[in-house]
């Protein structure tokens, strides 16, 4: 698995991290734990466009259904809201309420670095409470918060008004937002409406950078910070340290564990998996060399900010997928960045006949194209 290094614990290779990894995200082996039971593990999805979560579930879990996931938000179960990066994250009630305070310094200096200029002046104790009040009145799509809150301040980008608000308030998409099959504008409502509790007051940073570490550790004081999105986390580490292990990556760079966590045998056979949209695994190390090379980066990460599908062979990144329909056929477009052997190829034909299954129910016929 290592080699030793004198400074602290022994030395992880990129294999060794690259199946830690896959153990942690559940893709060595499909698991047999329910929906809320893997997004709690997860630390949640990343969330942008509605389907993703899906696929993300479906190519973790044995026998997962769509309905699954739309029954957990029907049910108030989990939320779409801004969390981790400032960015859109599917995650349970229970980890909206406690994560949202931890995280308010990251969203209010995105506000300030996007809006800052627009909103000097503005009181914003004043103006999130308007915010509040429209929002818990009933579910307001951005466009129609922003703009209902320039009558009031007309000299200021409804824009900027409504990131100002969902910066200070705790916003939540409602559904139809998120279902499967479902179509619409995000509307939002406060979590504590929603939700009907207040968010946490005694949450720690420690308690979630264990939560972090269990799903994708072992791990450096960067990567911790780019998954968050938060600054200063090398004082929490610390005093996490003693209850923690070490280790360090080929470059040299500081890693930390929890005890117990699994580290899986490096040469550990890994199957083919498809990745949705914005999957967190791509986004949340500084060095995410143990899953994707720089070169499979550039082609995954577009210049507009989409993470694009992707797919994985032996663990890595090797190429993208997208779902072409038509009326009466969908088709699978696999593009790989690699050559790929002939059991690559027949396993990759095998688990996308299953993904179509899953993603295009409603659709009689099925092809899978390589690209």
């Amino acid at each position: 698995m290592s080699k030793l290094n004198s400074r602290s614990g022994p030395v992880l290779s990129k294999m060794a991290l690259n199946r830690a990894l896959l153990e942690r995200q559940l893709l060595l082996r499909r698991s047999k734990i329910s929906a809320l039971e893997a997004i709690v593990h997860l630390v949640g999805f990343q969330a942008q466009a509605p389907n993703p979560p899906y696929y993300g579930l479906w190519t973790r879990l044995e026998g997962f259904r769509h309905e699954q996931l739309s029954e957990l938000m029907k049910d108030r179960q989990v939320v779409r809201i801004a969390l981790m990066r400032s960015t859109i994250h599917l995650v349970t009630a229970e980890d909206c309420i406690m994560f949202r305070p931890l995280l308010q310094s990251a969203l209010e200096r995105g506000l300030k670095g996007n809006f800052g200029k627009q909103l000097n002046g503005i009181d914003l104790q004043a103006l999130t409470a308007a915010g509040r009040m429209l929002v818990e009145e009933q579910p307001r799509t951005f466009n129609e918060l922003g703009m209902l809150l320039q009558e009031k301040w007309p000299n200021v980008d409804p824009i900027a008004l409504g990131a100002a608000v969902r910066t200070f308030v705790p916003l939540v998409q409602v559904p139809p937002r998120g279902l499967w099959g479902e179509s619409g504008q995000a509307a939002h409502t406060s979590s504590e409406h929603w939700l009907k509790r207040p968010l946490s007051s005694d949450a720690t940073a420690e308690e979630m950078l264990r939560r972090y570490l269990a799903a994708f550790g072992p791990a450096s004081v960067k990567d911790m910070q780019v998954w968050s999105g938060l600054t200063k986390l090398r004082e929490v580490i610390e005093l996490l340290r003693p209850s923690l292990r070490t280790f360090h990556d080929e470059q040299g760079i500081e890693l930390f564990d929890l005890q117990d966590a699994p580290l899986p045998d490096p040469a550990a056979p890994a199957p083919p998996r498809f990745l949705g949209e914005f999957d967190n695994m791509l986004l949340s190390y500084a060095d995410r060399s143990r899953i994707m090379s720089e070169e499979h980066r550039k082609r995954v990460f577009t210049s507009n900010g989409i993470i694009r599908a992707a797919i994985l062979v032996d663990g890595f990144v090797s190429g993208l997928w997208r779902i072409e329909r038509e009326r009466d056929r969908a088709t699978l477009v696999i593009e790989p960045f690699v050559p790929l052997s002939q059991q690559d190829s027949i396993s990759l034909t095998e688990e996308g006949s299953r993904l179509l299954q899953f993603a295009c129910t409603e659709i009689g016929t099925h092809h899978i194209r390589f690209a």
